[in-house]
Formats: C-alpha cells, sequence, structure tokens
C-alpha cells in the first residue's frame, strides 16, 4: 500500500506562524499582565489572582456585563427577524430585488466612527431631518440625559449598520430553495406560514447560524459607537463591558485592565463554543434525519 503523504500540512505552517504572531502572543502577554499589579511595564509586582477575584465580586463588572448582553439580545432580536422579512420581500421583488440588495449592503462598509457622527448629525434637532420631524410631531428626544433614549438610538443605529449581512446570507439561503419545494407546497394547501417554518427556516438555519455567532460577537463588543454617542452615559446607562476595559486602559490600570480583557475573552469563547456546539449537533440530526 502507498504510504500516505501529509507534506501538503507544511503549507499550513505560515499562516500558522503568523497567526501564533499576532494571536497568541500578545494573549499571552495580556494573560501575564493580568496576574500583576503594573505602574509601568518595567515596574511589575506580582499580585496572583487578586485581579480577577476583584472583577467577578464587583457589582459594577455584573452591571456592565448585563448592559452588553442585553445590547447583545436586543440587537439580534430586531436584525433577525427584520432581516428574513427583509429577504423575503426582495426575493419574490425578482430583478428590483437584486438591485435593493445592493442598497441594503452599503451602510456594511460604512467606517464605524462615522456612523455616531452620521446618526448625531441626523437626529440633532436644529440640523437633522430625523430631529426636525420629531420636534415637528411634538416628539422629545433627548439622548443625552434619557436612558432609554440612548438605547433606542444605539440599537435603530446598530441595525442600519448590521441589517443588510442579515438581508444578504438570508437571501442568499432563501435564493437556493428549488421552486419545486414551493410548489409541492401549493399542492398540499400549505400556508405561507406553514411554507416558510418548514420549507425556508430550516434551508437558511445554517446562515442564520453564522449571523447570530457574528452579530453577537461584534454587538457583545461594541465600543465606537456607544462611546460616541453618549460615553457610556446618562449615568452609566450604557456603559458596556467593553467601554470599562477602555477606562480601566484610559486610567492606566493595567494589570485590571488585562484581566478584564481576559474575563472578556473567556466570554466570547464560551459563547462561541457553545454555537460551534449547537451547529454541529444540528448537522449530525440532518444527517441523521437523511438516513
Amino acid at each position: 500500500m502507498k504510504p500516505q503523504d501529509n507534506r501538503a500540512w507544511l503549507l499550513l505552517l505560515p499562516a500558522s506562524a503568523l497567526m501564533a504572531f499576532v494571536g497568541l502572543v500578545p494573549l499571552v502577554t495580556v494573560l501575564n499582565f493580568s496576574f500583576h499589579d503594573i505602574f509601568m511595564l518595567d515596574s511589575m509586582h506580582w499580585v496572583g489572582a487578586e485581579w480577577y477575584e476583584s472583577i467577578i465580586t464587583s457589582p459594577a463588572f455584573h452591571a456592565s456585563l448585563a448592559r452588553s448582553l442585553l445590547f447583545s439580545a436586543l440587537a439580534l432580536g430586531v436584525q433577525l427577524p427584520l432581516g428574513i422579512a427583509v429577504a423575503l420581500m426582495l426575493l419574490r421583488a425578482g430583478r428590483l430585488g437584486r438591485l435593493m440588495l445592493l442598497l441594503v449592503a452599503v451602510p456594511l462598509v460604512v467606517p464605524w466612527n462615522m456612523i455616531p457622527i452620521m446618526w448625531l448629525s441626523l437626529v440633532n434637532p436644529d440640523t437633522g431631518l430625523a430631529g426636525q420631524a420629531m420636534r415637528a410631531l411634538g416628539i422629545a428626544f433627548d439622548y443625552k440625559f434619557t436612558a432609554w433614549h440612548t438605547w433606542a438610538l444605539l440599537v435603530v443605529m446598530d441595525t442600519w449598520h448590521w441589517l443588510g449581512l442579515v438581508v444578504i446570507l438570508a437571501y442568499a439561503g432563501l435564493s437556493g430553495i428549488p421552486p419545486a419545494y414551493h410548489q409541492a407546497a401549493a399542492i398540499d394547501g400549505a400556508s405561507r406560514w406553514q411554507r416558510f417554518r418548514f420549507i425556508e427556516l430550516p434551508r437558511i438555519m445554517g446562515a442564520l447560524f453564522i449571523v447570530i455567532l457574528l452579530r453577537f460577537v461584534d454587538s457583545f463588543m461594541i465600543y465606537t459607537e456607544a462611546f460616541a454617542i453618549n460615553a457610556g452615559g446618562p449615568n452609566g446607562a450604557t456603559t458596556f463591558l467593553s467601554l470599562a476595559l477602555g477606562e480601566e486602559i484610559k486610567g492606566f490600570s493595567y494589570g485590571s485592565a488585562a484581566a478584564h480583557a481576559m474575563v472578556y475573552f473567556l466570554i466570547v469563547v464560551a459563547v462561541v463554543r457553545v454555537f460551534v456546539t449547537a451547529t454541529d449537533q444540528r448537522k449530525r440530526s440532518a444527517e441523521r434525519g437523511m438516513a
């Protein structure tokens, strides 16, 4: 028997070395910092797990974690059903739908630092279209001092920015459904909801898992937009984990900031692991169903 040639794995060495340099080395460095009290980079004092103990028992950390999770839940709760609905409408629109798909994707290429500037200009009651419209309708919108107004602005802004990703992936999955499926459902007298539930939704579940993972990680790590809108205000109502970490770094508390970063990293890794496990289980269930 001819021996198996595994030399193709050598082609992965450059990529592995690059990933180790840009990912593993910084991670190990931050992990080392998290066990020290750092006054300057050349003056570090070992404190063990002291920073981690203070983080885990900190009410401020618990509150910022709850805000981050809530924002991610709101973003996913709005963007997933809205993106699927838009994809279904575009699919029925034919060629015009494909043109509209390009327009929906435009916000994805807007730089993050420009997005809060655009939206602050838009809701400005003196110069912005949305601000003038709300003033004309008698709607008092005060994102600076009213917490739920700030939250609403952040969710709407994040939805405008990332809805195109959900629409594109859902549209791609829906486009791949053979017409025979819909014809068979029509013959059987299936309702519109039944066609969506048993034909369309299963075909886009793979894409939706990717969307959920990407959008959770991105919304959970929101920083630039939230900081530019109200810098965590009012009264800390939008102080997410990322903003709390930024404040630690700005305060030159590098040891505590490193510990916060590691906890942040472990939370994201745990969530990603849950999604990967769920995806694998779904694939195995589908394979058993086909067998």
